[in-house]
């Protein structure tokens, strides 16, 4: 019978306390952070955070519904695309956003949403074919600081120059030790896809 060596055993009960109770993983995300660019642009694209069961904005899409509503506000770009799917027979999240944009006083034509794909592969390609008929070359996009090196890849293979406006969820304020393990995985996360978006060919 196989038994996990006592060295193994402790490294990880070791790695886990240092997750949970000190700032290794903020230093960490902010280690693997992109620097804002906000510059004028022809469009603002908000990527999806996804929805609460209930329906109602997650804090991670909010707050870069958010942050995309403020640049607009800013005049740094004309449109506002708000991405976002939908989950069972609810409404979309590009919907929900687009609304909560109105209610901040934007016209609806100036806020197109896309609402159809999955991941953000999917995403660059849907808005490649959206935005590129209309001649936006230049983008401000906005997504959290950890998924920005990849989602910025997959932009500019898209054919987009790609100027990052994160919009950062609890990557620089995580202290509660739930908050620094959900942050550890989120950056695990990170580190992972660019490897297999790699192998498959995506970027």
């Amino acid at each position: 019978m196989c038994t996990q060596p006592p060295a193994l055993g402790l490294a990880g009960v070791l790695l886990f306390l240092a997750a949970a109770l000190t700032p290794l993983p903020n230093l960490l995300a902010q280690m693997g952070s992109v620097s804002p660019r906000l510059e004028p642009a022809h469009a603002i694209v908000v990527l999806g955070g996804g929805l609460q069961p209930d329906g109602l904005l997650s804090d991670l899409s909010l707050r870069r519904a958010l942050q995309g509503i403020v640049l607009h506000r800013e005049e740094l770009a004309p449109l506002l695309v708000l991405l976002g799917e939908a989950r069972g027979q609810g409404p979309a999240e590009a919907r929900v956003r687009a609304e909560l944009a109105r209610q901040f006083g934007l016209s609806p034509q100036v806020i197109p949403t896309e609402a159809g794909a999955r991941t953000t592969r999917e995403e660059a390609a849907r808005i490649r074919a959206l935005l590129r008929p209309l001649g936006v070359r230049r983008i401000l996009l906005v997504t959290d600081s950890q998924h920005m090196t990849r989602a910025q890849a997959l932009f500019e293979r898209a054919g987009f120059e790609v100027l990052p406006a994160p919009a950062d969820d609890f990557s620089s304020a995580a202290v509660a030790p739930e908050e620094r393990l959900r942050l550890v995985r989120r950056i695990a996360q990170e580190f992972v896809a660019p490897l297999y978006y790699r192998m498959a060919g995506y970027l």
